[in-house]
């Protein structure tokens, strides 16, 4: 870690703790800043914030005060899920006071090089699969961090200059960069999304740009050839473009050709060699074998983990077969995007389980998607809504259970030999569940129940 003296002396306020508040407090303080730490949740309550007060740091729970921008900050470092609209934040913005996220803090000590990944769709697949290869390159000593679930400022203090950061990176996090600068950015892809924290797809699409923004000619962005609007999005990149498509052969970057996976006109290896489904997660592997081979990873190591990775937990995630039928748990749908991208990826017949939070909005943008579908098994406060597609679309048999443990020892009961069953809900989880990973968690315990 660099020890740097950017931050000793300067008073500090970290915003909103989670793991993200709690690593950066304990980093300034280590770095000489007059750290005060405010989080909403009452101290009695709040395990976090006792530990930072038992390292002397100070510690206001219970509010946000707006006095706290009379106390002479220079910089707020804010949790990425606090909007910029909260009254303290837009209060310091107003005052000149600058506001970061600790991706930002997390660069300036760091001694190795970045790769950072952002996008609407991909992000943690790519992340994996990058840091799954370097593992594999006897060259290459990755660490993995960001949005994925560690936290960077933390893994940044570990790291040595032989080293490298894969680091997954959201909008969120980065609206509050002001130096970082990965090596090597990745943009996988921008839909609208997060409309009720940036309010436009323009104001989304802008902080994920920012990736790109301190970038040199000396560094790489990889985009997603297929997107032109995202190419209008960061023509003031001075980085090396790499593009990759699943589409069009590229000659100057990651693509398709023949069914061969390519990477600057030479062979790889053959698609079909590729354990992940779909043509979603064919993107990610391009732009995961995009970064790899700038990074130096050996031919070895990419082919190595592609004929083997499976999948990220709850994201397509392969399952395993039980008498010919095949099971995917794709809890991470929380969206009809990305239901329609886990459809795209089968071309045999699926039984669907679906259903979950109701947003308000309706389901027969799924209808084209749903071809394959010979059965739907719904669940939640959706339910009857994905019924209603699921009747305009045709679907044979469409059945409403209680949960998502119901639904599999059903879709097992409608199953054949060759069939999909694919856990993808399109919605949320919270009507019943706290979060879409203990959904996906129970729709596997009841896979194994089968066995």
């Amino acid at each position: 870690m660099k020890n740097i003296k950017d931050y000793e002396h300067k008073k500090v306020l970290v915003l909103g703790l989670a793991k993200s508040g709690v690593s950066a407090a304990s980093l300034l303080h280590k770095l000489g800043a007059f750290v005060t730490v405010n989080d909403y949740k009452p101290l009695e309550e709040n395990a976090e914030a006792q530990g930072l007060l038992e390292q002397g740091i100070k510690v206001i729970c219970g509010s946000h005060p707006i006095e706290l921008l009379d106390e002479g900050f220079e910089l707020i470092v804010k949790n990425p899920g606090i909007p910029y609209t909260n009254p303290l934040v837009a209060g310091a913005i107003e005052k000149g006071i600058p506001v970061i996220t600790e991706i930002e803090l997390a660069y300036k000590i760091a001694e190795c090089e970045m790769v950072g990944i952002t996008g609407t769709n991909g992000k943690t697949t790519t992340t994996t699969l990058i840091y799954e290869i370097f593992k594999a390159d006897r060259n290459l000593d990755p660490l993995i961090a960001g949005n994925i679930g560690t936290v960077a400022s933390s893994v940044a203090q570990k790291a040595t200059a032989n080293q490298q950061m894969i680091v997954e990176l959201s909008s969120f996090q980065l609206m509050g960069v002001q130096t970082f600068r990965p090596h090597i950015a990745i943009i996988t892809n921008i839909y609208e999304a997060h409309l009720d924290y940036h309010g436009t797809k323009q104001a989304y699409a802008k902080a994920k740009s920012n990736i790109t923004r301190n970038q040199t000619e000396d560094d790489f962005l990889i985009l997603n050839h297929a997107q032109p609007d995202l190419w209008d999005l960061v023509s003031f990149t001075k980085a090396k473009i790499i593009p990759f498509s699943t589409k069009e052969y590229l000659e100057d970057g990651a693509s398709i050709k023949d069914g061969s996976i390519m990477w600057k006109g030479k062979k790889m290896m053959d698609r079909s060699e590729v354990v992940l489904p779909g043509d979603h997660n064919l993107e990610n592997i391009l732009a995961a074998v995009a970064a790899s081979k700038l990074m130096g990873a050996s031919d070895e190591a990419i082919r190595e983990v592609l004929k083997t990775f499976k999948g990220v937990k709850h994201r397509t995630q392969y399952i395993g077969e039980i008498e010919g039928r095949k099971f995917y748990n794709d809890s991470k749908a929380t969206n009809i995007l990305a239901c329609k991208a886990a459809l795209k990826a089968f071309h045999q017949p699926v039984i669907l389980l679906a259903g979950g939070l109701d947003r308000g909005n309706g389901f027969d943008e799924l209808i084209p998607s749903l071809k394959y579908v010979k059965a739907l098994i719904t669940f939640g406060e959706t339910a009857p809504k994905l019924e209603s597609t699921a009747k305009k679309a045709g679907i044979p048999v469409v059945l409403r259970v209680e949960n998502v443990e119901e639904a599999v020892p059903v879709a097992w009961e409608l199953s054949e030999p060759g069939d999909v069953i694919l856990l993808s809900p399109a919605c949320a989880s919270w009507d019943q569940y706290k979060s879409f990973e203990i959904r996906g968690d129970i729709f596997v315990d009841a896979v194994h129940k089968l066995r």
